[in-house]
């Protein structure tokens, strides 16, 4: 009995010495160094992983992705902030990001880092980074309808035509479509002050809309089979969609497309701070930005010496927005939609 209690005793001791670094989950060649939750699709965010660790040996196979929604993301940072999981939250709208800010979700990132940055794109603080600015437009599936059936313009999703043709990634969990829908609400807002016109737009749109997809890889895999034929998103994963051989046609409204920053940010007390700016001042260097830019269709805030070829001839031009009063209102607007209009129809 005697040697029993020792071997427990030696047990309980082994185990609570190995904890942290002592046993390598901290440390370690292949231990954790970096996590980063992103709303970015596997295929860029994969890209740009594989390059940092290229260019730093020491992260080979030690860098931690979590793909999320950026609604999503921004729950789980804030869930988690006595105690964080993440070093970097990578994709999320500027109301998101002030949110956190508020809550003191987020740290300023290394000097190095911002200063890549020009100012008008840089969050309170500097707590945040916008690191691109989304293109949102309609897109459909040239498999199912050709150029003169598919919408010209925002207020072409609503005709009468195009009922059960929409499938719509789910609103409220979304960072894109939540800036989306709350840009078309505000369209009439700046006008009369009253989201209802807005809210009526939406209430029609649903009815068009046969479904909603859970995420973004959902509703890319629905419209390659053919569920529906016409859908909004960002053009950057669009056109990766269409590299990758899914017939989708982005179209340039004619009103404008509604253009968002998209950002990065540090988290505040994550395991792995000084880890967290080397992956920051990496991101944002002008040769990985171009690098974004050339392969992955994206139009970085970091000023480019060249346009990517991909952009000349897409025509893009920006619908006006208010997004100051967008992001203001977004909650109660999207609550709204939710609670008063989703398949209520």
């Amino acid at each position: 009995m005697k040697a029993t209690k020792s071997w427990v005793v030696l047990l309980l001791a082994a185990v609570l010495a190995c904890t942290g670094s002592a046993c390598g989950l901290t440390s370690g060649p292949t231990a954790t160094a970096l996590t980063i939750y992103t709303a970015r699709p596997s295929s860029i965010s994969r890209k740009v992983i594989d390059a940092f660790e290229a260019a730093n040996p020491e992260y080979k196979g030690r860098v931690r992705v979590l793909t999320l929604g950026a609604g999503e993301a921004f729950e789980r940072v804030r869930a988690e902030a006595h105690r964080p999981q993440a070093d970097i939250w990578w994709g999320g709208t500027p109301q998101q990001f002030g949110k956190a800010v508020q809550a003191g979700l987020l740290a300023p990132a290394r000097d190095d880092a911002i200063a890549h940055v020009p100012e008008p794109f840089r969050g309170s603080g500097n707590l945040w980074l916008g690191e691109m600015r989304t293109a949102n437009l309609i897109f459909y599936n040239h498999a199912m309808v050709d150029a003169a059936q598919a919408p010209k313009d925002w207020d072409d999703l609503i005709a009468p035509a195009q009922k059960g043709k929409l499938l719509i990634r789910d609103v409220a969990a979304s960072g894109t479509m939540r800036s989306i829908y709350g840009a078309l609400i505000g369209r009439s807002f700046a006008g009369t002050g009253n989201p209802q016109q807005g809210y009526d737009f939406l209430h029609a749109l649903d009815r068009n809309t046969v479904a909603y997809a859970p995420n973004p890889n959902d509703l890319f895999l629905r419209m390659r089979r053919q569920e529906a034929p016409i859908s909004v998103w960002n053009l950057q994963d669009i056109l990766v969609q269409r590299a990758n051989g899914a017939p989708f046609t982005p179209v340039v409204p004619t009103s404008g497309v509604l253009t968002q920053l998209d950002g990065v940010g540090k988290i505040r007390n994550g395991p792995h701070g000084g880890n967290a700016d080397t992956f920051l001042e990496f991101l944002f260097r002008l040769s990985t930005q171009q690098m974004l830019a050339d392969q992955t269709f994206q139009l970085p805030t970091v000023p480019l010496p060249r346009d990517p070829a991909w952009l000349a001839g897409i025509g893009l031009h920006e619908m006006p927005v208010d997004w100051a009063t967008v992001n203001r209102e977004e909650d109660k607007w999207i609550d709204y939609w939710v609670q008063n209009i989703k398949n209520h129809r």
